[in-house]
């Protein structure tokens, strides 16, 4: 079927047409889904050039930002999971009371059906890919829907993902918000989606309807809290390389630094350095530098420059979609850019009194999605893991948790819930089904 057909389809059509491959049951035999996740490798392998052209259409992500960081990164994923899902899918003996002392028990993880991944803008490979792995992995049809804010990849993907996997067990849908109402109004056995809290709230409420289960993968004002006692300079290079990645747009980014008031200058000096021995004197030249993905996000950012002192970057230029890397000092609480998500390239610094401060600081707000610190105390990042709540934690390095297929990668509370990623993938889009067999005899 080509794209177009299926674009043609109805959502009752395309999701009766995906239930009733899954019920045949062969998506649950373990051939089909190695050969699936593999037929996904080849595609990542095989037409990387293609998909890194059209993130470069759409986010100006570079050549070696793309590999690294979307298409890469899903093939380990995918090799994570060829490499261990048969121990995964392995039933899981349980033991039994003595009243059932013949019987055995286990639990096994079950498919769920027919499942739903609706993908962000800002790592729009990634964000689809590793996902409908995990739910092909997991022995599930799915539907995929791209973001139509990053529409060169989202042709991309609508065009290769047919080339490459049968249209009865995976459907690319293209399209925008009526796209995905209609899609939403449909019964899905699980709905995945990573985006931000306003879209994730009317995706909850769809799935109500179905009592369908969902995975939100939101995001939120992730913090950084710098220690007095740390090396600035090694501080601002890794802040500096997980901030501006993506020129800023990534879900897990540092958006926020917190640190004492005798810190604070010493480290905005050292982050102005460390951006130029990235980016050199000028970003917009360098071409591992990105673009922000639209004029509407550009204009929201731009407003949000004068919310501190300038220390490095504020140039922008809103005909290429630029926006230099940017540092802010003497940022107050209030100021409009404390007030949202930044998912951009401007960081602010914003002066605490010390931990405890910082801790208030943090959880007088919603829970993040990411909490980083830099400190070489371990009672300082005792009291962090255990008086803060967060999606995940870094310490000494922004954004790297989430390439270890083993930890398991979600928010909590406004910013997300649910997570994936390795095994973790499996057991979000399975149901975990209890077994007990007692013999008649």
């Amino acid at each position: 079927m080509s794209t177009a057909e299926t674009v043609r389809e109805s959502p009752a059509d395309i999701v009766a047409r995906l239930r009733a491959a899954f019920r045949t049951g062969r998506t649950r035999d373990l051939a089909w889904r190695t050969d699936r996740l593999t037929r996904l490798r080849a595609l990542l392998t095989e037409r990387g050039d293609e998909l890194a052209e059209a993130l470069t259409a759409d986010l100006g992500k570079s050549r070696k930002e793309a590999y690294r960081t979307e298409i890469d990164f899903t093939v380990r994923e995918i090799d994570h999971t060829l490499e261990h899902l048969a121990d995964w899918l392995r039933p899981e003996p349980a033991p039994v009371p003595a009243a059932l002392a013949q019987a055995t028990a286990s639990t096994v993880q079950d498919p769920l059906g027919v499942v739903l991944v609706i993908a962000p803008w800002n790592y729009p490979v990634q964000l689809l890919l590793a996902p409908v792995a995990g739910a092909l992995a997991a022995g599930n049809t799915v539907v995929a829907k791209p973001s139509e804010l990053a529409p060169a990849t989202s042709a991309a993907l609508a065009r290769l993902l047919p080339e490459y996997l049968d249209g009865d067990t995976v459907t690319v849908v293209e399209g925008g918000v009526p796209e995905t109402t209609a899609l939403l109004a449909e019964r899905f056995d699980h709905i995945f989606y990573t985006g931000n809290g306003t879209v994730g709230r009317i995706v909850m409420t769809a799935a109500a309807r179905h009592l369908t289960p969902v995975t939100l993968e939101l995001g939120g004002k992730s913090p950084v809290f710098v220690d007095r006692d740390t090396d600035l300079r090694t501080v601002a290079a890794r802040l500096a390389a997980g901030k501006f990645l993506n020129a800023g747009q990534t879900c897990v980014a540092p958006d926020y630094v917190l640190t004492d008031p005798e810190t604070a200058p010493a480290l905005a000096d050292a982050l102005a350095a460390a951006v130029e021995s990235l980016f050199g004197p000028d970003a917009s030249a360098h071409p591992e530098y990105g673009r922000i993905v639209n004029e509407r996000h550009f204009d929201r950012l731009v407003g949000l420059l004068g919310s501190g002192r300038t220390v490095t970057g504020g140039d922008h230029d809103r005909s290429t979609k630029y926006i230099a890397p940017t540092v802010l000092a003497d940022v107050e609480p209030g100021s409009p850019v404390m007030g949202e998500e930044i998912f951009g390239p401007v960081l602010p610094i914003v002066t605490v009194d010390g931990l405890d401060e910082a801790i208030a600081f943090i959880n007088d707000r919603d829970k993040p999605l990411a909490l980083y610190a830099f400190t070489t105390s371990p009672a300082v990042r005792e009291r962090l893991l255990a008086e803060t709540s967060s999606g995940g934690v870094g310490l000494g390095l922004p954004l790297a948790h989430l390439t270890v297929s083993d930890l398991p990668f979600g928010g909590v509370g406004e910013s997300g819930m649910g997570n994936y990623h390795g095994r973790y993938s499996l057991e979000t889009f399975s149901h975990r089904k209890a077994v007990l067999d007692t013999p008649l005899g």
